[in-house]
């Protein structure tokens, strides 16, 4: 385009930056900014956002909030996208007090939230196992209606499962009904992995009937969670007719089945006769 006489615009280089962030090449997205600034060239908001989220992914936050700190000193203002970015960058590195700081600028300069910046506050909150703010939050868009899908409630779910609390996530999930909203199969699967991670395996086979009522069959996922759960339980003998069924659907068993499978039979070679669909000798 230079050799032609054709100087880039902001979108031209907006592209180019783009593409270096896409393979991982950050400071090479970080240099051509720099060079259109040099030319006098104004950055706009999205030029912003894609070096924000470049060195996010990166990990280098710090990077990210220096040019986050810039937006306003040139004359501009963070958009929704800039806010969530710089949100899912400061959870990923821990900096949980950074992070509520910069969701309360946010709705202070009156910027809406997405759907998405919410999911990433409470997705946020259960990692570091800050179960009363997240459901405190909860508590306050659930009251509000706002943002409040099946997507929604599967964050809130599948934190209170991996923060122990299986009787609170059961509670909301049996409420979905009652307010007309579907669960969908990563509802189920988180629900029947937490019943898995207790050894409640009745609830399981509950959970697998609603499934089948609500039109929502069982994946592949669904399979290997339960397998995994009746692994860890040492429940061998029942795994036989859920691979019959996982066959019958064409389903198969992923990395973390696989190694278990491998470590039962490791520890005691009963298992193949105890799972006859394991055992070489009866495919003959």
């Amino acid at each position: 385009m230079v050799e032609k006489g054709v100087e880039p615009d902001i979108i031209t280089y907006n592209v180019i930056m783009d593409g270096y962030c896409l393979r991982g090449q950050i400071y090479r997205a970080k240099r051509i900014f720099d060079i259109l600034i040099d030319k006098g060239i104004e950055p706009n908001i999205f030029s912003y956002n894609i070096l924000i989220n470049g060195f996010c992914k990166k990990k280098k936050v710090a990077k990210a909030m220096q040019l986050f700190g810039e937006i306003s000193q040139r004359g501009s203002k963070p958009d929704t996208v800039t806010y969530n970015t710089i949100l899912q960058g400061l959870f990923v590195v821990g900096r949980i007090g950074d992070a509520k700081n910069i969701y309360v600028e946010m709705l202070s300069r009156g910027r809406v939230p997405y759907s998405s910046t919410h999911r990433t506050l409470l997705n946020g909150y259960f990692r570091y196992r800050l179960v009363q703010e997240a459901m405190s939050l909860f508590n306050k868009l659930e009251i509000n209606k706002e943002d409040i899908d099946i997507e929604f409630y599967n964050v809130v779910i599948t934190g209170l499962c991996k923060n122990g609390k299986l009787d609170e996530a059961h509670a909301i999930f049996e409420k979905l009904s009652f307010i007309r909203l579907l669960p969908d199969a990563r509802t189920y699967n988180v629900m029947i992995n937490g019943f898995c991670l207790n050894g409640l395996f009745d609830e399981v086979k509950c959970i697998l009937r609603k499934m089948e009522d609500n039109n929502c069959p069982p994946d592949n996922i669904t399979y290997n969670v339960i397998v995994q759960g009746f692994l860890r339980c040492n429940k061998i003998s029942e795994i036989a007719s859920f691979m019959k069924e996982m066959d019958g659907r064409g389903f198969s068993f992923d990395a973390t089945t696989t190694e278990l499978l491998v470590k039962a039979v490791s520890e005691n070679r009963s298992v193949l006769d105890m799972i006859p669909e394991l055992n070489p000798e009866n495919k003959k």
